[in-house]
C-alpha cells in the first residue's frame, strides 16, 4: 500500500551513541578492548619514556661530572690566557671541560657583573696551529636572570632559556674568587630522542589499537553470531499473532546453538523450552476456546427452534378467537416480546462463534456508498427525531466483502448512535477512499463515552449502563460485531470520543492487502459532527 502522511508517521528512537549502555554488545566488548589496550600501551609507553629519560639523563649527568672534574693530567683544559690546551696533574685551576654548545657563565653573585671573556654559548672553532680557540655566544638579559636564579650548591637542574633552548645546568662557588660558575650541557639531542621515542610509541600503539579493533570486531562477531540467530529466532517467535487462533510454533533454536556447555548454547535451550512450554499452553488454550465457542454455536442453534416456537404460540394465543383477559394479553405480549429479544440475542451469538471460528464470508464487490444510503434511510425510520446527514463521494466506493455483513456494520454503528444520543442529535455518516482503504465515519454530537469505558468498548457485553434491560440499555453485542465483521474483513475499526462528538472509524481495504491504516489515524481527519 502506498504511503500516505496518516500512516508515515514519526517514530521516536532513542539516541543509541548517548549511553553505552545502548551499544550492542559487541559494540560494548570491542570498545572495551581497545580500551583497555589502549590503557597497557599508555602504561607500556610511559614506563619505557621514564626509563629511557632516565638512562639518558644518567648519561648527560656523567658527561657534565667529568667536564666539571677532569682527572689530573688527562684531559684539555683552559689556561689562565684563555687558550685551550692539556690540563696539568694537581692543577687546582683548572676549568671545566667545555663542547660546543654546552654553557659557560661566571659572575659576581654580588653585583652579577659577568666576566664575557668566559661567558655564554661555547663555540669550539679549529685554529691555525692545532690550538682550540673557544668563542662565546652572548647570553640574553632574560637568560641571564634565568642563570642567575640556579643556587650555586651544586645540585644538576634543567632551565629552558628564552631562545636559546634547554639546557642541564649546575651552579658551584669559586672560593678563589668569590665568583659563581655556572656550567651547562644542551638538552636538545636528548630531548629530540624522548620525543622520538614517544612518537614512535604512540604511532606504534595506535596502529596496534586499529588491529586490534579491527581484529576483535571480526572475532567478536563471529563468537556471538550464534547469539544473533538465537535473537532472530526469538524475533521470529514476537511477529507472530498468539492472541487468537491456532498457533503452531515451529520456531525453534538450531540444535547447534544449543550446547548448555556455553553461554549462548545455554540461552538457546532454555529459549527452546520455553517454546515447548508456550506452544503446549496455546495448544491448551485453543482448544478450550474451540470448546466454549463450539458451545455458544451449538447452543445458539439448538436455542433458535425454540425461541421460534415461544414466538409462535405467543402469536397465536393472541390471534384466538377465546376471549381473553387484558393481563393475559398483557403477559403475552411481553412473552413475545423478550422472546424476540432473545432470539436477536441468540442470532448475535451465533454471528460472533462463527466468526470466532473463522467461517468463509462472502468476496462480492460492495458499493459502501449505497450501504450507507441504506442504513442511514433505515435509521431514519428507526429513530425520525433525530438529525441524519450523510456525506458521500461523487464517484462509488468500492470494497471486496460480503454486503449483509457490512450493512450489519453500519447498522449496528447507527443504532449505538440513535441509543446513546437524545433525541435531536445530529448523526453524519462519511464514506471517502484514501489511496488503498476505504474509510466510513459515523459521527454523533452526543455526550460522549465515558472515559473508563473507551479502552473496553468493543468487548462482548460491554455497556454504559448496568441495565440489561432493551429500554434501558443494549445486549452488548453490537460493537464486538462491528469489530469482529470488519477483522474478518482485514480492517479495523476505532473510536474517539470526547463530550459533544464520538466518531467512530472504520478502514477497509479496497482491495485485499497485507495491512490496512489503523482506524485511529484516519480518525484524526473525520469531519466533524453538525
Amino acid at each position: 500500500m502506498s504511503s500516505s502522511p496518516l500512516t508515515d508517521l514519526p517514530a521516536d528512537r532513542p539516541a543509541r551513541w548517548r549511553s553505552p549502555r545502548s551499544w550492542p554488545l559487541r559494540t560494548r566488548i570491542v570498545a572495551i578492548l581497545v580500551v583497555l589496550l589502549a590503557a597497557l600501551g599508555l602504561v607500556v609507553g610511559t614506563t619505557a619514556e621514564i626509563f629511557l629519560r632516565h638512562q639518558l639523563y644518567d648519561q648527560l649527568d656523567k658527561r657534565m661530572d667529568k667536564a666539571l672534574y677532569p682527572p689530573p693530567g688527562g684531559g684539555n683544559q683552559f689556561d689562565n690566557g684563555g687558550r685551550f690546551r692539556p690540563g696539568n696533574d694537581g692543577d687546582s685551576s683548572r676549568r671545566p671541560l667545555l663542547e660546543t654548545g654546552s654553557l659557560s657563565l661566571t659572575y659576581d653573585p654580588t653585583t652579577h657583573q659577568v666576566d664575557t671573556g668566559t661567558s655564554g654559548i661555547v663555540q669550539l672553532p679549529t685554529g691555525a696551529e692545532g690550538n682550540f680557540q673557544p668563542s662565546y655566544e652572548p647570553l640574553s638579559a632574560a637568560s641571564l636572570e634565568q642563570l642567575f636564579s640556579v643556587k650555586p650548591n651544586g645540585d644538576k637542574t634543567n632551565i629552558t632559556l628564552d631562545g636559546q633552548g634547554s639546557f642541564r645546568v649546575v651552579a658551584q662557588s669559586l672560593p678563589a674568587s668569590g665568583k659563581v660558575r655556572v656550567t651547562g650541557l644542551s638538552l636538545g639531542s636528548t630531548n629530540v630522542v624522548l620525543e622520538g621515542v614517544a612518537l614512535v610509541t604512540g604511532g606504534a600503539v595506535l596502529i596496534a589499537l586499529v588491529i586490534a579493533g579491527w581484529t576483535g570486531a571480526f572475532i567478536v562477531r563471529s563468537t556471538l553470531r550464534p547469539l544473533g540467530r538465537v535473537a532472530a529466532t526469538a524475533t521470529r517467535v514476537s511477529e507472530l499473532r498468539l492472541d487468537r487462533g491456532e498457533v503452531q510454533l515451529a520456531q525453534r533454536v538450531p540444535e547447534a546453538d544449543t550446547d548448555p556447555g556455553t553461554e549462548v548454547g545455554a540461552v538457546g535451550a532454555a529459549l527452546n523450552r520455553l517454546l515447548d512450554h508456550v506452544g503446549n499452553a496455546l495448544e491448551a488454550r485453543h482448544a478450550s476456546e474451540m470448546q466454549v465457542r463450539q458451545f455458544v454455536a451449538d447452543a445458539s442453534h439448538e436455542l433458535r427452534t425454540p425461541l421460534a416456537a415461544i414466538r409462535g404460540y405467543a402469536e397465536l394465543s393472541r390471534r384466538s378467537r377465546a376471549p381473553i383477559s387484558d393481563e393475559i394479553g398483557h403477559v403475552l405480549n411481553r412473552v413475545e416480546s423478550e422472546a424476540k429479544r432473545m432470539t436477536v440475542l441468540v442470532e448475535d451469538l451465533l454471528l460472533l462463534a462463527r466468526l470466532d471460528a473463522g467461517r468463509p464470508l462472502a468476496h462480492d464487490p460492495v458499493d459502501l456508498t449505497m450501504l450507507a444510503v441504506d442504513a442511514v434511510s433505515d435509521a431514519h425510520a428507526a429513530g425520525p427525531r433525530h438529525y441524519w446527514q450523510l456525506d458521500l463521494p461523487e464517484e462509488p466506493v468500492m470494497v471486496i466483502g460480503d454486503g449483509a455483513r457490512l450493512h450489519q456494520v453500519l447498522a449496528n454503528l447507527l443504532a449505538n448512535a440513535r441509543t446513546h444520543t437524545p433525541e435531536g442529535t445530529g448523526v453524519t455518516v462519511s464514506v471517502r477512499a484514501d489511496h488503498d482503504a476505504a474509510v466510513v465515519h459515523v459521527i454523533d454530537g452526543g455526550p460522549g463515552i465515558p472515559a473508563e469505558l473507551l479502552p473496553h468498548i468493543f468487548e462482548r457485553f460491554a455497556r454504559g449502563d448496568s441495565s440489561r434491560s432493551r429500554a434501558a440499555g443494549s445486549t452488548g453485542l453490537g460493537l464486538s460485531i462491528v469489530h469482529a465483521v470488519v477483522t474478518a474483513h482485514r480492517g479495523n475499526v476505532s473510536v474517539q470520543s470526547v463530550p459533544g462528538q464520538t466518531i467512530f472509524t472504520v478502514v477497509l481495504p479496497l482491495v485485499p492487502p497485507d495491512s490496512v491504516p489503523t482506524a485511529g489515524q484516519f480518525a484524526q481527519v473525520a469531519p466533524r459532527a453538525q
